[in-house]
This record gives structure tokens, C-alpha cells and sequence, in this order.
């Protein structure tokens, strides 16, 4: 019998602990991605869409989002680590690198960090570190994640649990931005906002009240933008046959519109520099319309720097939910039903500017 020469992808018991995975088909990034990226989402962060506002403040061009780069980085990860999985369960201790500009070509990498079978025997969860780098060798981002991955034998023998011991957050000490960075030049009435670091504190809740509703074609768009092949996403046939009878949408969509929501409330956090952790508490389904609210978790200062401090925000997307109230847990410590993201990220906002 002739092998196959297609790729079915890897199931859990393909996996071993500190495997390595170049994955293919690096990817160059163009205008054509970040317009579209714009379109799907909306983000209006002044640095992304203004070359000369980027200029202003020490940067060589305006990058690309910073979650744009991300998916860039996730999506070349999928076919060899999520395209039998069952769900993407949460990330943690990512750090953002060189920023990523029209013309950059990004490549990633993985190495197995974790194996654990679930109590099912159908599934097990992969933990595994991913590192993007552009076409000089430097790390434009690097992440762990962990996802729930199919069997393809449930009765195959498992391998001894191994689950690594990740930061509950980046610390200040290792957040990276350019050295060239420069407040001097920041304009916050061109940046549309008059708020500072100095005027959020610890504690402090925002709702950002806009709401947008997801379309089927738009999340189909965006998952194929980044070359994310899980079936999970785009197989309806198959889909139809699963849990909940209809494609679930890529979790990283509702990252980039939560993202692009907290501009109202949020718009001088400039650039991300780390993901602490995330989950993906439920999930979500072309028709919904997302909400996003915000809690100040930390305020830290940057050594040398006087200029720009740093936020921990814990970002929480809702659907078809407003969120004056706040809506995130239950009494009993499980997650609103309507929560679907709690993202829990780092930022930059000027202290001094004009």
C-alpha cells in the first residue's frame, strides 16, 4: 500500500516532550495584510495606522499590529500542533520583540514543553513554546500555549504527565521595546485620548461600551488570512457532526476585536509587550456580537525610563452582553456564560508627552 502523502496532522500521541517543529511556509508580511487586518477588525491605535505619528516617537516606520504579527507567528504553528484539536485552552509568558513591518518575513518555531492525557483517554493536552523570528534571526514574539489535541487511538498507552511551570506574569525586568522609543514626540490629542500611566490605577474597571458582531464570512477571512488550517474553523461538513453542530470561531479573532474595542477607554496603551495569560472561557459563534470591558491589574515603572510606565490589563470579552456590570465570574467561580475571553496582557503608556 503507497504511504499518503498528505498531512493529517499530529494527534497527542505524536507528540514527545522537547520535540522540536520548524513549521512551514514562513510568511512575508505585506500592505495587503495589514489593510484587511484593519477591515476584519478595526484597530485605530495611533502607531499602527500613522508612519509619521510612529516617526514622531522614535520608531523607523509605523509596524504592523501587534496582534497581527501574532497571528502570523500562532497561525504557521497550527498544522503541525492544533489541526486535530479539540480546543485552545490558554497561553502564557509572551513576550513581543523587533517589531514587525511591511516587508518582514516571519518564521516560526516550536518545542514540545508539556504532555498531559485527559481523564477521557480521547484527549490530551500539549503544552509547547513557539518563537517567531524575521528574516534576521530576531524574535518578533515568543509565547507558551497549551491545547486540548485528539487521539487518534484512545486506547493508545500514554506517556508520563509532564505539565511545566509557567510565570503568572512577565516582569517588569523583562518587557522589550525599541531603545528608540521617545515620548517626546507623543500628541495625545492624534493618539485620541488626554490619559496618561499616572492617571489609571490598580483596580480601576473600564467598560469600552462599543459592541461588534462577528459575520460568518468575516471570521472564515481572517483565520484564512493568517493560514490557521484547524478544522474546527472552516469545515462545516465535519463540524456539522461535532459538539456543537457549527464551526467555532478562531480564538484569536476575539483577541484582535477585543483588542481593537478597548481604543475607547484604553487608546495611549500603544503597544503590547507581553502576554501574562488567557483563556478562552466559551465559545463563539458567527452571529455574536462581542463587548469588551477592562481591569487595571498593575501599574509598573520602567527602569532608566521616566517617559513611559507599563499597565497589566486583564481584558474581558463578553457576547451579546453589555458590560456595565462588569460580567466575568459566578459565585460558584466559573465563568459567566457569556464570557468567552479573559486575556491578561501588558502595555505601554506614555507618562510624559504632549
Amino acid at each position: 500500500m503507497t504511504a499518503t502523502k498528505t498531512n493529517a496532522g499530529n494527534f497527542f500521541e505524536d507528540f514527545k516532550l522537547d520535540q522540536v517543529i520548524v513549521h512551514a511556509t514562513p510568511r512575508t508580511v505585506t500592505s495587503g495584510d495589514v489593510a484587511l487586518y484593519t477591515a476584519l477588525f478595526g484597530p485605530r491605535f495611533v502607531i499602527h495606522s500613522d508612519k509619521e505619528f510612529a516617526k514622531a516617537i522614535g520608531l523607523a516606520d509605523s509596524p504592523v499590529d501587534d496582534f497581527l504579527a501574532f497571528h502570523f507567528v500562532f497561525g504557521k504553528t497550527v498544522p503541525d500542533i492544533s489541526l486535530n484539536a479539540a480546543a485552545n485552552l490558554g497561553y502564557a509568558d509572551g513576550h513581543f520583540g523587533a517589531p514587525v513591518h511591511v516587508g518582514d518575513t516571519v518564521s516560526s518555531v516550536s518545542r514540545v514543553i508539556g504532555l498531559k492525557e485527559n481523564s477521557d483517554g480521547k484527549t490530551g493536552n500539549v503544552f509547547v513554546r513557539s518563537t517567531g523570528t524575521n528574516q534576521r534571526g530576531e524574535m518578533v514574539l515568543e509565547y507558551a500555549r497549551w491545547v486540548m489535541v485528539n487521539k487518534r487511538t484512545p486506547s493508545a498507552p500514554s506517556t508520563e504527565p509532564v505539565v511545566p511551570a509557567l510565570p503568572k506574569a512577565v516582569d517588569a525586568g523583562a518587557l522589550t521595546f525599541p531603545a528608540s522609543l521617545n515620548m517626546s514626540g507623543y500628541d495625545r490629542a492624534l493618539a485620541g485620548s488626554p490619559y496618561l500611566w499616572g492617571d489609571y490605577q490598580v483596580g480601576e474597571k473600564i467598560d469600552h461600551v462599543d459592541g461588534m458582531t462577528i459575520e460568518e464570512a468575516e471570521h472564515q477571512m481572517a483565520t484564512r488570512l493568517y493560514q490557521n488550517t484547524a478544522k474546527v474553523h472552516f469545515n462545516q461538513h465535519e463540524q456539522a457532526q461535532g459538539r456543537f453542530g457549527k464551526r467555532l470561531i478562531y480564538g484569536g479573532h476575539i483577541i484582535s476585536l477585543a483588542r481593537g474595542l478597548t481604543f475607547n477607554g484604553l487608546a495611549n496603551a500603544f503597544k503590547v509587550v507581553a502576554i501574562n495569560g488567557g483563556t478562552h472561557a466559551n465559545p463563539t459563534f458567527a452571529g455574536c456580537t462581542i463587548y469588551a470591558w477592562s481591569e487595571v491589574l498593575d501599574k509598573m515603572e520602567i527602569t532608566g525610563r521616566d517617559d513611559i510606565g507599563a499597565l497589566r490589563i486583564r481584558t474581558v470579552a463578553v457576547k451579546d452582553k453589555k458590560c456595565a456590570d462588569f460580567p466575568y465570574k459566578t459565585a460558584e467561580g466559573k465563568y459567566d456564560p457569556q464570557v468567552v475571553l479573559d486575556f491578561d496582557y501588558t502595555v505601554l503608556v506614555p507618562r510624559k508627552a504632549k
